[in-house]
Order: structure tokens, then sequence, then C-alpha cells
């Protein structure tokens, strides 16, 4: 009975601890490819993000939130063509950081143009990015993506 009555004390409690240790994903990325050409292609990097999240651009200014960047990995298939490319971001003073800051919520695609050197590829990289709400930020997360152009 003693044993019994401790186990039904001691379960809410592990219960509890384990759901408070969870660990915060409020953005999801999913990513694909888009020949365009035979010597071109499109690559597609999309964050879907929780409500209340918030990402930030790529082109955020310097002394605020970190930006969200992409590193390509370098190959002998393809070229970047131009800068990574992304819709208009909401813009809001924040008086956290003393600055404009530029930002997405619920979802946003970034884009970046290749030119083929090879039929076939797989472009390599790795993204950095933070994700806040209103009261707070996680730390920056880092996501590796291989994406396959055909």
């Amino acid at each position: 009975m003693k044993k019994q009555l401790i186990t039904l004390l001691v379960l809410p409690l592990l219960w509890a601890m384990h759901s408070k240790a969870q660990i915060l994903k409020p953005v999801k990325w999913s990513y694909s490819a888009k020949k365009t050409s035979d010597s071109e292609a499109t690559l597609l990097l999309k964050a879907d993000i929780e409500e209340s999240w918030h990402i930030y651009s790529a082109y955020q200014k310097d002394g605020g939130p970190l930006k969200t960047s992409f590193k390509f990995s370098p190959s002998k298939a393809y070229i970047l063509v131009g800068k990574i490319a992304e819709p208009k971001p909401l813009a809001v003073f924040d008086k956290n950081f003393g600055i404009q800051v530029d930002y997405f919520e619920k979802t946003v695609t970034f884009q970046q143009k290749v030119k083929l050197t090879a039929k076939q590829t797989t472009i390599k990289g790795k993204l950095e990015f933070m994700a806040c709400t209103k009261a707070q930020c996680l730390p920056p997360d880092e996501f590796n993506f291989s994406i396959p152009v055909n």
C-alpha cells in the first residue's frame, strides 16, 4: 500500500518535470529545388513558424537580433547566382535592440538561384536563425540541408 501511495505521488511530479524539460522548436524547415531550365534552378528553403513566434530577415541590420543566414557548401556542380531572395518582411522598432527589426511570422520561403554545371547535383549547406516571441528569444539554432537538383 505504501509503495502505491508513493508511486501515485511521484508520477505526477515526474510528468511535470518532463513536460517542463521539453525543448522548444517553434520553427520547422523544409526545402526543395525547382529547375527553371537545363542549366538553372531555384532553391526553396521554407520556414513554418509556430503562432506567436518569428524569425529575422536575412538582411536584418547589424546591432540587433541574429539575422537568418545561409552557407552553401562549395561545389563544382553549381554556382550561386545573386543573393538569397526573401519576401518583404514585417518591420517594427524594437526598444530592446534600439533599432528597427525585420522579421517573418507564420511562414516564409527564402530563394537562392543557382547555375548548374552538372546535370544532377545535391546542394548542401547550413542555415542559422533565431526564433523569438515578444517575451523571449531562443538561442540561435542551425539546420543542415541537402537539396537534390535533378
